[in-house]
């Protein structure tokens, strides 16, 4: 049997149908894979009402230099964990450098470094992440609920949050318009 890859570094996009509303649409930045399941944080779903300076003021840290962006709604699992995904050229404390395009922070020091103006240069505040058990994504990927597209800075910093998913499609050749939610059969 062959072993699928490991998807540490990629994005990892929902296809159309994918039948789980939280995933609709889903552009995730993957953090961990490894046998023992997966990690990954969506890069392009907004919180409808959180916003960066609302989670410092809840952790009594003066917003400072700090821009009032919107917090990502990171996926279903553990809601109320923040992570800071960043730029890979920054480090400190509990950070975990995952590939050359990113890298992810947990520790309270990231929110303050950014508030004092001295954080990574480009960076989300993400709450919950998307996980998978020892072989989970593997099987969905097999049933084709996801696609993989390669690591792109431009697509997880640059591109407004609700054109993300259509760029990483187009890294790959993909043209969203031909996806259907329905999968065929050879």
């Amino acid at each position: 049997m062959h072993a699928p890859p490991f998807l540490t570094g990629q994005l990892l996009l929902s296809m159309p149908g994918i039948g789980d509303d939280r995933f609709e649409r889903a552009v995730i930045a993957m953090c961990l894979h490894d046998d023992q399941g997966a990690l990954g944080l969506v890069v392009n779903q907004p919180h409808p009402d959180i916003r960066f300076h609302g989670v410092l003021a809840q952790l009594g840290i003066a917003s400072g230099a700090a821009p009032d962006v919107p917090v990502l709604a990171g996926g279903p699992v553990e809601q109320g964990r923040g992570f800071v995904l960043h730029d890979s050229d920054y480090a400190a404390a509990g950070t975990i450098r995952v590939s050359d395009a990113w890298a992810f922070t947990t520790s309270l020091d990231i929110l303050q470094a950014i508030a004092q103006g001295r954080g990574p240069q480009r960076w989300h505040m993400v709450l919950g992440y998307a996980g998978w058990g020892a072989g989970q994504l593997e099987t969905e990927l097999g049933q084709h609920g996801w696609h993989i597209a390669p690591p792109d800075t431009a697509c997880v910093w640059d591109v407004a949050a609700d054109r993300r998913w259509e760029r990483a499609f187009a890294l790959t050749g993909v043209a969203v318009a031909n996806l259907s939610a329905t999968p065929g059969r050879a």
